[in-house]
């Protein structure tokens, strides 16, 4: 690589890690392009050159956060092959979350997350529908007698757990008085694969009735 390219490259992964740095502590619409730059020590013109505008920069910061892992996944899942388990499948899916350090994924997904829109324009549309596409069809390959809607509300919880972990991995710890340690990760992936994968194999939803605790008019 020529000196011009590598100062090219080292020019965007400041400014990449920059924008997710103070995305993730000020939130997007809060930050600024300046306020970027300045933490960057690069110029707006070095950003309007790299990613053209803000959303830009957003679009860019996401995707280098999720495409790695989404990546892993498919790999994971393609090597179990197309008898895959509901344990292999849910285990492809959550390896490269639990691989990674929580803390360096919560914040910056905590943000889009509090921003459903932006979650479901700018990550789901984008990276997770055709993982979620792939995934579901390998689930339905491992339990085809389960009706799809069920199916589907199952994927929903499941990515629900994922979300938890995700967001609040950092303080588990301390409202758990130190009982989950989130610092084995072979551990985590374990516990987490065992009881969604129970949740898959549970029995369909026939309907509890009404569930109350009181007078729901109460309320």
């Amino acid at each position: 690589m020529n000196e011009a390219l590598l100062a090219r490259t080292d020019t965007k992964s400041k400014i990449l890690d920059a924008a997710e740095k103070l995305f993730s502590i000020k939130g997007f619409q809060e930050t600024s392009l300046r306020d970027i730059t300045a933490e960057a020590d690069v110029n707006l013109a070095a950003v309007n050159y790299h990613f053209q505008s803000k959303d830009s920069l957003i679009d860019a910061v996401i995707a280098r956060l999720v495409e790695p892992k989404n990546r892993a996944r498919i790999q994971l899942l393609d090597a179990a092959g197309p008898d895959a388990t509901v344990e292999q499948i849910l285990a492809a899916f959550l390896n490269p979350l639990c691989d990674a350090p929580i803390e360096a994924l919560g914040p910056l997904f905590g943000r889009v997350l509090s921003h459903p829109d932006m979650f479901v324009d700018r990550v789901f549309m984008k990276h997770f529908a055709p993982l979620s596409q792939r995934f579901g069809e390998a689930l339905s390959r491992a339990m085809p007698e389960m009706d799809r809607t069920e199916l589907v509300w199952r994927m929903q919880f499941c990515v629900g757990v994922m979300t938890h972990l995700l967001t609040w991995g950092k303080i588990v710890p301390r409202v758990t008085g130190g009982v989950c340690d989130m610092t084995d990760r072979q551990d985590l992936l374990n516990r987490t694969v065992e009881f969604l994968a129970a949740g898959f194999h549970a029995p369909a939803h026939k309907g509890l009735g009404h569930i109350t605790t009181g007078n729901v008019n109460e309320l």
